[in-house]
């Protein structure tokens, strides 16, 4: 009887069919462990590069000297630079509001930068706050800018804690400095300002003490005492006009000289200008013919700031107008209201400014002046504190056509 192999051959082809099965399976699962053991050594050293990276970027934060933190949309701390428990002192301040730890308050601050940083997109934003370190008042610049966050969801912010309060009052000194230098500009005149009533009250005070004796002899005889009664009273009148100009004077020279930084109020620019030219009346009165037209608004200009300081802004204006204009020329000074701002305008006919020093007018130190005549501080205090009464001063001028400086603020509002 014949057997046929058919089925053994068929056994061994599907015996060497599943064998090469196998193999290549063994041969998938060895390349599939030596990906996965790939990617997890390039996850490994990923792994070590970003947080290098996150060690360079903490490293480069805590090299700065400022207080930086990171804060998330509900007010809560979320990481802090070494600063801040220089600052702050060492306490965990993550995962606590902003408010809490900074200012010890129970809600967000009313003028919170953090909101003003999310109002305003990209712009970083500057607040200056006073707060409490070490039981000491500090004058802190809040700087705050957004973080960009997923999709339209709100992002973090980065705050940025600066302690000024050296700087400000280094700045106090600064202004307080111009303001004397202008005063000595002012001495002279103001002297001469003071003696003009001064000798008018003493020609009408030696006039009654000369008909005290003529009083004497009317009372004694009973005679009538008219006409002397009427000559001192004149007499008396225009002593005590002369006195109020006096007081006038001093007064003005006061307010402008007074260095309390917390003097600050209501003040109308109008009243600034007038009181300014007052003090420049000496100097005014031997020109020639006075350069001076005005047109001051008839609203009043009223902003919130330190007198002395806008009247040291609007005296150094008017003062290098007058340099500019030297014995001939017209100074036009004006102020408007303008929506919710304050304009007011200083220009004048004289030789105007080379467009080279037009950049650098502002800059501490910085002078066209002959050496003895200018220092180079004026405009800029008068920058600063205009920058600080959160306003613009601005100037634009073409050599030989004169030059107009601009000054924006902001104005009062009940």
């Amino acid at each position: 009887m014949t057997h046929s192999r058919q089925p053994e051959d068929d056994i061994g082809a599907e015996g060497h069919a599943n064998l090469n099965d196998v193999i290549g399976i063994e041969s998938i699962k060895l390349g599939f462990f030596k990906e996965v053991q790939k990617t997890i050594t390039e996850l490994k050293a990923s792994n070590i590069e970003l947080e290098q990276k996150r060690r360079d970027v903490q490293d480069i934060l805590n090299g700065i000297p400022d207080v930086v933190a990171v804060v998330s949309p509900d007010y809560r701390l979320l990481s802090v630079n070494s600063a801040f428990f220089e600052t702050y002192g060492n306490r965990d301040p993550l995962g606590l509001p902003c408010y809490e730890v900074f200012k010890g308050g129970k809600k967000p601050c009313a003028s919170c930068p953090l909101v003003m940083a999310r109002e305003k997109g990209p712009k970083v934003c500057r607040q200056l706050q006073s707060m409490n370190v070490d039981g000491e008042s500090r004058q802190i610049e809040c700087s705050a800018a957004l973080m960009p966050g997923p999709g339209d969801s709100p992002g973090k912010v980065l705050l940025l804690h600066r302690d000024v309060t050296l700087e400000k009052e280094y700045q106090a000194k600064y202004f307080q400095a111009e303001r004397m230098a202008t005063v000595g500009v002012l001495a002279e005149g103001v002297a001469h300002e003071i003696n003009n009533p001064l000798t008018s009250i003493r020609g009408f005070a030696e006039g009654m003490s000369g008909h005290l004796g003529r009083l004497g002899e009317c009372l004694k005889e009973g005679e009538s005492c008219t006409e002397l009664l009427a000559i001192f009273e004149e007499y008396l009148g225009i002593v005590l006009q002369e006195c109020n100009r006096c007081t006038d004077i001093v007064q003005n020279l006061l307010g402008f000289g007074h260095r309390n930084v917390k003097s600050v109020g209501i003040v109308n620019v109008n009243n600034i200008i007038l009181n300014c030219l007052k003090l420049l009346h000496p100097r005014l009165a031997r020109l020639p013919e006075d350069p001076i037209k005005l047109a001051l608004a008839e609203e009043e200009p009223c902003v919130m700031g330190h007198p002395g300081e806008l009247m040291q802004v609007a005296l150094n204006l008017i003062l290098n107008a007058l340099y500019a204009v030297q014995d001939s020329g017209v100074i036009r000074i004006s102020s408007r209201v303008q929506g919710s701002m304050i304009l007011l305008r200083v220009s004048d006919t004289g030789h105007g400014i080379a467009p080279e020093n037009l950049d650098k007018l502002f800059d501490p130190f910085f002078t066209t002046k002959p050496p003895g005549q200018g220092i180079g501080i004026g405009l800029s205090t008068c920058y600063n504190i205009i920058m600080k009464h959160g306003g613009e001063i601005t100037v634009s001028s073409e050599e030989g056509e004169g030059a107009v400086f601009e000054v924006i603020l902001p104005i009062f509002e009940e």
